[in-house]
C-alpha cells in the first residue's frame, strides 16, 4: 500500500462478539458434555440430518452443504456412520449418479439419546411468544449468513416460496415438480427457497 493510500477500516462486531461467542459456546455445550460422547458432533449432526431431510435432500453432497464442509469430510463422516451400522445406502431412483443415505433401526435407537435434547428441552421452557421471536431471529441470522458465504439456506417445506398448498392437505412443489404429503412438510430441503415475507 502506497503512503497516499487511507489503510482499511478494520470490520468490527460493535459489540456483538459477544452474542456471538455466546452461541458458539452454546454449540459446544451441547456435545462437551453431552451423557454419550459414542460420537463425534459431526457424527451426530449428520444422524440428524438424514433423519430429518427429506427424499431429495438425503444425499452426502447435500448434507456436506448443510454441514457447510466439503463433500470429501462429509463422505468420511457418512462412511464411517455406515461401519457403526446407523446409516445405509440405497439407490437413488430420481439420480442414478447418486445414492440415498436413510437411517436404520439401530440409529433411530441412537437419535433417543442425541446430545441436542438438552438444548431444545432449554428453548421449549421458553414463553410461547418468546420462542416465536428467538426462532424468526435465528432464521433471520442464518439467512443472512448464507447469503454472506454464498451456501444454500435450508428450511422446511411449510415455509418455502417453491410449495402451493393443496385443499386436501400436503402440497405440490414446483421446485421438484412432485406431490409432498403431509409428512414431507416439515422436513429439511436443500432446495428451500424463503417466502418474500420472511
Amino acid at each position: 500500500m502506497s503512503k497516499s493510500e487511507t489503510p482499511p477500516t478494520p470490520v468490527t462486531c460493535d459489540g456483538q462478539s459477544h452474542i456471538g461467542d455466546q452461541l458458539l459456546h452454546l454449540a459446544r455445550l451441547v456435545h462437551g458434555t453431552a451423557p454419550d460422547p459414542s460420537l463425534t458432533p459431526a457424527q451426530w449432526t449428520a444422524l440428524r440430518y438424514f433423519a430429518g431431510a427429506n427424499r431429495f435432500s438425503r444425499t452426502p453432497s447435500a448434507f456436506s452443504q448443510f454441514h457447510a464442509t466439503t463433500r470429501g469430510t462429509a463422505s468420511q463422516t457418512v462412511k464411517s456412520l455406515i461401519g457403526l451400522g446407523l446409516l445405509e445406502r440405497h439407490a437413488n431412483e430420481a439420480d442414478a449418479r447418486s445414492t440415498l443415505i436413510e437411517v436404520t433401526a439401530d440409529g433411530h435407537q441412537k437419535l433417543a439419546h442425541d446430545p441436542l435434547a438438552d438444548l431444545c428441552r432449554c428453548i421449549a421452557a421458553l414463553p410461547v411468544e418468546q420462542r416465536k421471536v428467538f426462532a424468526n431471529t435465528l432464521t433471520q441470522i442464518s439467512t443472512t449468513m448464507a447469503q454472506l458465504r454464498a451456501a444454500p439456506t435450508f428450511g422446511n417445506c411449510d415455509d418455502c416460496g417453491h410449495c402451493d398448498a393443496l385443499p386436501t392437505g400436503g402440497a405440490y412443489c414446483r421446485c421438484t415438480q412432485s406431490l409432498l404429503t403431509e409428512g414431507d412438510m416439515g422436513a429439511l430441503c436443500i432446495d428451500f427457497a424463503a417466502t418474500s415475507n420472511q
